[in-house]
C-alpha cells in the first residue's frame, strides 16, 4: 500500500513539475491584429497551430546547410523538411519554428518540425 502511494505521489509531482505548454494562457494576444493571420498560417504539412505551439527563433540558432534550413531546438540540430516552410510573407519578421516534441524513457527521441518561417536574419 506505501508502495502504491508512493507511485501516485510521483506521478503526480512530475504532472505538476512538467512544463504546461499552452498557445495563450493568459489571453494577451488575444487581441493582436495578427491572430487571425497565425490561425490560418500554414505549411505543406498542416496548420501550423494545430498541433504544436510556435516559438521564435534566435538567429543563431537557425542556419542554411545544402539549400535546405536547419534549425537549434534544445541544443540540437534538426533538418527543417522542405514542405515545413512556409513561404508567405512573414508578417512578424522574426524567425519562427513550430516543432512537435517526441519523448521516450524521459529523454528527446525526436522532433519534427510541423512549421517553420524564415526570418531576416539580421
Amino acid at each position: 500500500m506505501v508502495w502504491i502511494r508512493s507511485c501516485a505521489a510521483f506521478a503526480v509531482a512530475l504532472l505538476v513539475l512538467e512544463p504546461a505548454l499552452a498557445r495563450d494562457p493568459d489571453g494577451r494576444f488575444a487581441n493582436s491584429p495578427l491572430k487571425p493571420w497565425f490561425e490560418k498560417l500554414s505549411s505543406g504539412k498542416g496548420p501550423c497551430c494545430s498541433d504544436a505551439d510556435g516559438s521564435v527563433v534566435l538567429d543563431t540558432d537557425w542556419e542554411t546547410k545544402d539549400g535546405h534550413y536547419r534549425v537549434r531546438i534544445r541544443d540540437k540540430w534538426w533538418d527543417v523538411p522542405a514542405e515545413a516552410v512556409i513561404t508567405e510573407p512573414n508578417k512578424v519578421g522574426r524567425t519562427m519554428v513550430w516543432p512537435i516534441y517526441f519523448w521516450s524513457s524521459g529523454s528527446l527521441d525526436r522532433v519534427e518540425i510541423r512549421c517553420f518561417m524564415p526570418g531576416a536574419m539580421t
